[in-house]
This record gives structure tokens, sequence and C-alpha cells, in this order.
């Protein structure tokens, strides 16, 4: 099976005449998809230019997903948050500690509320094609996860209103130390912010397409990370996400780690008749080897994923992530691009 889709992240949307330039050089580089990065500041203050960034995209014969970037803090992303600056509670909190953390509780109504007006509001008012869900997770208070054998003992969230729900589901007080009651009432809770929402998006317009993009955890023994979307049947089994995407691996890992995530996203996709996703690091750091960008790109081909996806547009050029030779990086991934839907043509032939 050929890979179908090349997506590229952007967030340097502000002006539209800036945006079609770009535009052109992603069509130059191979890529089908845009995956806008609006943040919270983008929709507080140039929301005006985002439809008409939307429109000039589809113009030039680019697909549009909507990322909702570092919203809260609970999806991925590096910008700040309005939502944290304008609300001193709503807030995860360590389980250990008490310390209240800087990314928001998705289990509260306060955020859940606010989360699905910034979604409709944009799907009301652009054309995109769908909402791409961006690394959505609990807070890790402490550490990462260690190779010797899971993460930290400290987890979130244990604020006021994750307490009183795990209390009336579960009839006792939401211990601090993690078990095997808390891993399900996290899963279980952090699925429904999403699901809400891309319910009520599908009902707006049913055509809208959901990529739920999850951390490329090995979710056994080693390197386990309680993100709360580790249970990848659950993440899978949503009758509203179209897409299940696993996100980015260290270009230093080991080749056989890819191929471990991208063999477990594939086999869940096609289990829950999804379309698959994996990602190619395109920022911070970049492989010894660029030819591993070659060996990669096959590898997702061969074990048979749908659409294949970079972070970020020309390598984070000109950010405090770029790349050390960012633009080399972004015409390598690129030439990947476009070699891979030649594949796809000649199969289509």
């Amino acid at each position: 099976m050929a890979i179908t889709q090349t997506a590229v992240s952007y967030y340097g949307l502000n002006y539209v005449e800036h945006a079609e330039t770009d535009f052109k050089e992603m069509l130059s580089h191979g890529c089908t998809t845009v995956i806008l990065a609006v943040t919270e500041f983008d929709f507080d203050f140039w929301r005006p230019n985002i439809p008409k960034i939307v429109d000039k995209a589809h113009e030039l014969g680019l697909r549009v997903l909507l990322d909702p970037w570092g919203i809260g803090k609970y999806f991925g992303g590096e910008q700040v948050s309005l939502f944290l600056q304008n609300n001193t509670e709503n807030r995860q909190v360590s389980a250990l500690t008490g310390e209240k953390l800087v990314n928001a509780c998705f289990n509260t109504n306060s955020f859940r509320d606010y989360f699905q007006r910034f979604c409709l509001t944009l799907a009301q008012e652009t054309n995109a094609d769908g909402f791409f869900w961006d690394e959505p997770h609990y807070a890790l208070p402490k550490s990462y996860a260690s190779i010797t054998g899971g993460c930290a003992d400290d987890w979130s969230c244990r604020c006021p209103v994750c307490m009183k729900k795990f209390q009336e589901y579960y009839g006792y007080e939401m211990p601090k130390i993690m078990s095997d009651d808390v891993k399900q009432f996290r899963w279980r809770e952090a699925m429904v912010i999403l699901e809400t929402t891309s319910r009520k998006l599908k009902e707006l317009k049913p055509e809208l397409e959901i990529t739920c993009c999850v951390h490329a955890t090995l979710n056994s023994y080693y390197v386990t990370e309680h993100r709360g979307y580790d249970n990848w049947d659950m993440v899978g089994a949503c009758p509203y996400f179209d897409v299940f995407s696993t996100t980015i691996i260290a270009w230093e890992l080991p080749e056989a780690f890819f191929e471990h995530i991208t063999r477990r996203t594939v086999e869940i996709a096609r289990k829950y008749g999804k379309k698959s996703e994996r990602w190619l690091m395109g920022y911070y750091k970049q492989p010894k080897d660029f030819a591993q960008i070659d060996r990669i790109a096959d590898l997702y081909e061969s074990l048979g994923v749908d659409r294949i996806a970079a972070w970020t547009y020309r390598g984070g050029y000109g950010t405090v992530l770029a790349a050390p030779d960012a633009l080399k990086l972004w015409d390598c991934i690129g030439e990947n691009y476009k070699r891979l839907l030649k594949k796809k043509h000649k199969t289509a032939k």
C-alpha cells in the first residue's frame, strides 16, 4: 500500500499573502496537507485572517487540518495559554505534592466548554478539512519515563474535580499512589473531552476528518508513560476519530523502535477501521546521516502507513527549535515526500 497523504505543520499564519508564499513552497516539497497550528492568541487576535488562509491553501491545492496548538498546555506545543493566564483554577494538580501545574485540567467543565467553543467556532468560520488532536496528555509533574522501569512516582491530575469524579464512580477517595483504578479512571475521563468535541464537530459538518495523535510509547514493561492516552485500543475505538496517529520519534533512537511503533500504529488503525499516520522529526535535531530519513520513510511505506507527516515547516528555521541544518532537513523531507507520492501514482496506474 502506498502513502496517500504527506503533511507538514505550520505556525506562521498571520497574513494571507505570506501564507500563500509558504504554501507554494510546501507544494514544491511534495506536501498535500498543511496542519495549521492555531494558538489561543491566533484565535483571540488573528481570527479574521484564519478563514482566508484556509481558503488560500485550498485554492493552491492543499488540504487543511486545524491544530489547537498548545491549548491549555493540554495539547502539545510551546505556545503560552490564555486559558491558564485567565484561570488560576481549573488546573491539573500533582498527586503527591498538591501543587497546581501549568496545565489545564481537561476534566473540568470550564476547560471543556472553552475547548469546544474554540473548535466549533473555527469549524463554523472556516472551510477546513478537519482537526488534529496534537499529543493530548495529562502532565507529568516530575520526570519522564526511564529505561529502568516506568515513570516517576508523581502523576496528575488529583484536583478537586478529578477527586470528586473518582469518588462518585468508585466509592472511595482517589489515592495518591497510582493504581489500576486510577489508570482506568484517567483513561476513561481523558477520552470525554475529545469524544464529545469530535462528535459535535461531526454533527456540525459530517465531512470533517478527525485525527488523534498520541505519544509513541512502548506501553509495556519499559518506558511506559502515564499520559492518559496510552491505551491505544481505547483511542482507536473512538467512533469519531478517522485517523490514528502516533507522534515523533527522536532520530537517535534505534530503528527497531521506529519499526515497533509503526507496526503497532498500523495494527490499531486497521483493527478499528481508521487511517494510520506516522511522523518525521523535522525540527530541533536531525539524523547524523540524512539517509536515515529515506530509510524511515521507506519503512513507513512498507508497513502500510496511510499518511506521513513532519513537524515542522522549514525544519523550524529561524526559531529556537530549529534543526542545525534546518533548510537541508526540510529539503530532504520534501524529496522523500515527492518520491513517495510518485510511487502512489504508479500504484494507481
